[in-house]
């Protein structure tokens, strides 16, 4: 092959290898460096289609045969060039539609990037062009490479994450504090701003931000935030055993709140029981004179209760279905689009009246729990309800908006769980005319994802006229649990491309509908739907 080939050639590659840099280290970022998310992501379709595309194989099917028939790989050259030339046009267009996937730039994304820039750099300089076996081999194991400097970065990001913690920890023992700790699989960020909504009107209250709720985020939070308060309120949640229970040693909660436990990151955890383990460290972690404050209508915190026995002295059952088994429940529970009030009562005759101006009766249960732990802190029941009948909250779990062609949009994109979907869906039904749902699959959940989306399926056939899921991976077990309920198989379809699935909306609906976008929707088809 000619030298201007071969220069051709090796700076084809060098752009090629740098996109494919962004593009690991952004989605080690995604999944917040977390080993069995970055792999569980290789379960999905999405994710095995990157080793299972045409030209990947390609590309490994040359290099196997370069090293067992080195003398006669020359006649792969020109189609190997080739291939490198089409992906070059292809990264271009990506680029020119700013589709190019990359992560944000933080020190330590930087640091993955700069290292594996510098390795493939002095891979070229030190490789003969001719070697281009060589070159083939780093562009297919390219995720070896930034996936070893990610692994390399672990030490320093454990040492770093020990010294902030041991930081803050000696802040919060300076301080005469009440720190409230929120766990669950669902329902923490809800929780925390009603119960921020609260507390802020009589005390100096601080909570953790948006997003922030690992070791890391919450020690930097006591650091740079924490000054005078009275009360701080921590969001904590967890991939893996043992991290709740690090927050707690951490900021010592004299409360605690468990919203919820379901199979959410069952792919992670391990195994259901491992999720029930981890979200009670927090009930655990409570000294013997703090106080507890649980979902006694979840059958897995009900399953956990039935067989342990606690430290804390005391245990507060918050509940709207199983008020048998609840101190303090909800009765009268009336869903209104924009608000949901309900009745408190408790086994001392209590009967307190509640609006909450946030969508979703489901948010009931979370209201419930920040209710009675203010309640604790000694604010009036009645004195909480005229706090909340006058906040208006900037919920961001469910966000009602106008779309094109009278559409009303429900954007529940914010998170995904099953409970968050099964919320998502029964708010829907407050809509009386057609009613549509776009959603992914949903991901982390290991060896209950069959069941789970299943069990949706069924949800979706009786609240849907017409349901899309966008990615495919469980679209099977969805359409099944549906069609077993009774809906017609042709109004549960799977659609991938974004336009298409706008066109079919359009075709389907009219003036006045609800279309539902459940999950993890890009931003590129809001853009599409909304009328903004």
């Amino acid at each position: 092959m000619s030298s201007i080939l071969s220069i051709i050639l090796l700076i084809a590659w060098l752009v090629l290898m740098v996109k494919r840099i962004l593009f690991w280290t952004y989605l080690w970022q995604l999944k917040e460096y977390h080993f069995k998310r970055f792999i569980d992501h290789f379960r999905t379709k999405q994710g095995k289609k990157i080793f299972l595309s045409f030209i990947f194989l390609s590309k490994l099917a040359i290099l196997a045969y370069f090293f067992i028939n080195r003398q006669t790989a020359v006649i792969f050259y020109y189609p190997i060039l080739l291939i490198y030339l089409l992906e070059l046009a292809k990264t271009g267009l990506e680029i020119a539609k700013r589709r190019i996937l990359k992560p944000v730039i933080t020190a330590k994304a930087l640091f993955i990037i700069l290292l594996s820039c510098a390795f493939i750099i002095c891979s070229a300089i030190f490789i003969r062009l001719e070697a281009i076996g060589t070159l083939l081999l780093i562009d297919v194991f390219s995720f070896v490479i930034v996936s070893f400097f990610v692994i390399c970065f672990w030490p320093i990001t454990k040492i770093f994450q020990k010294r902030l913690m041991i930081k803050a920890k000696k802040i919060i023992d300076s301080k005469d504090l009440t720190v409230i700790a929120i766990t669950g699989s669902y329902g923490k960020t809800t929780t925390k701003e009603i119960l921020y909504a609260i507390l802020s009107e009589k005390f100096k209250t601080l909570k953790t931000k948006e997003h922030i709720n690992a070791e890391v985020g919450i020690a930097k939070t006591i650091i740079n935030e924490l000054d005078n308060q009275e009360i701080f309120i921590v969001e904590t949640g967890a991939y893996e055993k043992g991290k709740i229970n690090q927050v707690c040693q951490m900021v010592k909660p004299r409360m605690g709140i468990l919203t919820g436990i379901n199979q959410q990151h069952l792919s992670t955890f391990g195994s259901q029981e491992n999720i029930i383990k981890a979200k009670f460290e927090l009930i655990q972690s409570l000294p013997s004179e703090g106080i507890g404050f649980v979902n006694i209508d979840n059958e897995f915190i009900r399953k956990k209760l039935d067989e342990d026995n606690f430290v804390v002295q005391k245990l507060v059952f918050v509940g709207k279905d199983k008020k048998e088994l609840a101190n303090i429940w909800a009765e009268n529970i009336i869903a209104e689009r924009e608000k949901f009030l309900f009745t408190l009562k408790d086994k001392e005759g209590t009967a307190v009246d509640f609006a909450i101006n946030m969508p979703g009766s489901h948010n009931v249960i979370n209201a419930l729990l920040a209710i009675v732990a203010s309640h604790h802190l000694g604010i009036d029941y009645s004195e909480i309800a005229r706090i909340l009948g006058r906040t208006q909250f900037l919920q961001k779990a469910i966000e009602v908006k106008k779309g094109k062609s009278g559409l009303s949009i429900i954007d529940s994109s914010y998170s995904a769980n099953s409970d968050g979907v099964m919320s998502a869906l029964e708010y829907l039904s407050l809509w009386p005319n057609k009613r549509i749902l776009v959603m992914p699959s949903l991901i982390e959940l290991g060896s209950a994802s069959k069941d789970v989306h299943f069990m949706i399926g069924q949800k979706i056939a009786e609240i849907c006229d017409l349901a899309i899921i966008i990615k495919d991976d469980q679209f099977k077990a969805i359409q099944e649990g549906a069609v077993s309920a009774g809906m017609d198989v042709n109004r549960i379809v799977s659609i991938s491309n974004l336009k298409e699935v706008y066109k079919k909306i359009m075709e389907f609906s009219s003036e006045g509908d609800a279309v539902l976008l459940e999950g993890r929707i890009p931003e590129s088809f809001k853009k599409l739907i909304l009328n903004e």
